[in-house]
């Protein structure tokens, strides 16, 4: 399998230089899909999100009529060294057990990709530790988040016509309620939610966690790659890496639900066009995940009060995407139907 080629980035500096000067869009490309759905046998407009979607497709693979041939789920695994804060309903050991039961085809995101014909890759980071705890130090050094973004990186093939972004790491929703109080404001209450199902004193732990990681981390919280480093994790960071690849091989993504949309709000607030090529596949009911797409400019395919992470949410949408691309590509043409179409009064 060829991999997106980039040189891999070694410090924070090689991440803001990676994400300037991102390639655009093939504006052409999404010109000559928006005339041919005018042509198709149906009134304008009448498919709504299904003709946006397949022109928005057109737009990011370059095509006026875009392929579904090689999509990919991918779910980054890793683990967090804040669930020693009582944040979380189960132990780290969970993570590796769940990464073993996907592989076991055990799981519902592999019952999600057979039905919708997607192929699946689960990336492990360095399961058996985990990140530090970030409530007394950075939860990653420099290096090691270069290095996590750069195997997200590395992780996208270079010939997928679509990347489903997804993760599992217990843990991780309260390091993307962190990087989403540190990049936002708002109190931590706002954007912490139960995760995997914390009670109500797990919940209020959770919350003076990310209150006391906010405080500590203070003087840093103006740099989005510094919050990535001090709050985030090794999924989170490859996640970013995987959205940055992708955008850099003009491949469209779907993001799955809260923590995935954490890598993206990175991205997003380093340079809020490192996400234009991001859909947002699902609404979350974890915390306050309408407030986080409405901050990043992104309208959900799917609201199904899903909140199991794993990219299952948007790999749901992919149903979506497949439809409107067997409508773009397949429908017939008010000329080849030989249906008379609108006449101008």
């Amino acid at each position: 399998m060829t991999v997106v080629s980039s040189k891999s980035p070694k410090s924070l500096v090689d991440l803001r230089s990676l994400l300037k000067n991102l390639p655009p869009p093939a504006e052409d490309s999404g010109a000559a899909a928006r005339a041919r759905q005018a042509e198709l046998t149906k009134p304008p407009g009448s498919l709504g999100r299904l003709e946006e979607i397949a022109e928005f497709l057109a737009r990011w693979q370059g095509r006026a009529i875009p392929t579904l041939d090689r999509p990919l789920v991918l779910v980054f695994a890793g683990n967090h060294g804040i669930v020693a804060q009582g944040v979380s309903a189960y132990p780290p050991s969970v993570t590796q057990a769940m990464v073993d039961n996907f592989g076991a085809g055990g799981a519902a995101i592999n019952q999600i990709c057979k039905t919708f014909a997607l192929n699946l890759k689960v990336v492990p980071l360095d399961l058996d530790s985990t990140t530090e705890d970030f409530t007394r130090a950075p939860a990653m050094n420099e290096a090691d988040t270069a290095a996590y973004f750069a195997r997200g990186m590395a992780s996208v093939p270079a010939d997928a016509d679509l990347v489903i972004i997804g993760e599992m790491g217990i843990g991780n929703t309260t390091s993307a309620a962190a990087i989403y109080t540190a990049l936002f404001g708002a109190a931590a209450a706002h954007w912490a939610g139960r995760g995997t199902g914390v009670d109500d004193a797990g919940l209020t732990r959770k919350i003076a966690a990310i209150e006391a990681a906010c405080a500590l981390h203070f003087a840093f919280l103006g740099d989005p790659l510094e919050v990535l480093r001090r709050l985030g994790g090794r999924e989170i960071a490859a996640m970013a890496g995987a959205i940055a690849a992708a955008r850099r091989a003009s491949i469209p993504v779907l993001l799955d639900g809260y923590v995935a949309c954490a890598a993206a709000a990175v991205l997003h607030a380093e340079n809020p066009d490192a996400v234009a090529h991001c859909l947002a596949g699902h609404q979350s009911v974890e915390g306050a995940h309408a407030d986080i797409l409405a901050r990043l400019g992104k309208k959900p395919l799917l609201d199904l009060n899903m909140r199991l992470g794993e990219a299952s949410g948007a790999a749901v949408a992919t149903g979506l995407v497949r439809a409107a691309l067997a409508c773009h590509s397949g429908m017939a043409t008010f000329a080849e139907a030989q249906v008379a179409g609108k006449t101008e009064n």
